[in-house]
């Protein structure tokens, strides 16, 4: 997997092999990446990396470990270093109109990819390249409210949500308690986040079992964050996927694996495989071309059965 993601804080490289195609035609692409907290946020830098080297593109790399001022710093120090275009995945959704603005006023083109900003003013970037996270929470919520049409009784849930603050955490819960919102039998008893990763899942899921002894659902805005609530469920003598269903975003392979093993019950997919289309769009960009200011990444939802027959061809 793309070692580059755990590198230092803020820090920079340039692709392995990245920057052919010199002369004017070459283009400088520096991108400020969330950090390398889920196996999605691997398989992200990987795709991105890869994708830049094939397209001749060359990288300024660099890994915020999850923090806005780590991102606010690269970006700085991209326009210093006059790259053509920037991309980058912000870790929350406010606080970045100043440095955008500092990105327009050099005239470079800004690129977010995966999760959109907040800013009012849409001109400090281009496009908007990632997935549709209420859409995604929908599909959840969806999957939820079929699975028990049936059942007369409360039905206690659960919620493991993202980083605070962050896009897809805020829209995955908005779009599930807009499903679920429609029948009073669903509710949510306890919501918290564990930050995407499998170590905060587990410990958010544990405390959640001390404290509210009958729950018939978790929903996790992520598969680590799902895998590390299975092994907090197994650790207190519950069955994950039976004693407590499972919902989980993302469908990166260790996920996919527990929704074959059954452990996880639903996975509704966000792919991160989003480096060509970026580059694509870099390439755009960087000549004055129009582009959409919303391109959406195609995504699909995976049950057990489903799971058991794509495993072995997942790229991630």
């Amino acid at each position: 997997m793309a070692v580059a993601a755990c590198g230092s804080s803020g820090s920079e490289s340039g692709s392995d092999g990245g920057g052919s195609g010199g002369g004017d035609d070459s283009i400088t692409m520096g991108f400020s990446q969330v950090g390398a907290e889920s196996g999605w946020r691997t398989a992200n830098t990987k795709s991105v990396q890869e994708s830049a080297a094939k397209a001749g593109i060359t990288l300024k790399f660099s890994d915020a470990q999850q923090k806005q001022e780590n991102q606010i710093k690269a970006i700085r120090s991209f326009v210093q270093q006059r790259v053509d275009v920037i991309a980058f995945s912000p870790v929350v959704e406010s606080g970045w109109d100043t440095v955008l603005k500092e990105a327009q006023n050099a005239k470079i083109p800004v690129i977010l990819t995966d999760r959109a900003v907040d800013s009012k003013d849409t001109t400090l970037y281009k496009t908007f390249l990632g997935s549709d996270f209420i859409e995604e929470g929908k599909k959840a919520g969806q999957w939820l409210v079929e699975e028990y049409k049936d059942a007369t009784g409360t039905v206690n849930i659960v919620e493991l949500q993202g980083t605070t603050g962050s896009a897809p955490a805020n829209d995955r819960k908005e779009g599930f308690a807009e499903v679920i919102g429609a029948d009073p039998k669903f509710k949510v008893i306890a919501s918290q986040t564990g930050d995407f990763t499998r170590a905060k899942g587990k410990e958010v899921m544990e405390a959640f079992l001390k404290s509210n002894p009958d729950i018939d659902v978790l929903y996790a805005h992520n598969d680590d964050m799902g895998l590390g609530a299975i092994e907090a469920i197994e650790g207190a003598g519950k069955v994950p996927g039976q004693d407590i269903k499972i919902i989980t975003v993302d469908a990166v392979k260790d996920g996919m694996q527990a929704l074959a093993d059954g452990k996880i019950n639903f996975i509704v997919e966000c792919s991160p495989l989003l480096g060509p289309q970026l580059m694509d769009l870099a390439k755009k960009v960087v000549k004055g071309e129009q582009v959409p200011a919303r391109v959406v990444t195609e995504e699909t939802t995976f049950t057990q059965e489903q799971a058991e027959q794509v495993l072995s061809t997942r790229q991630y």
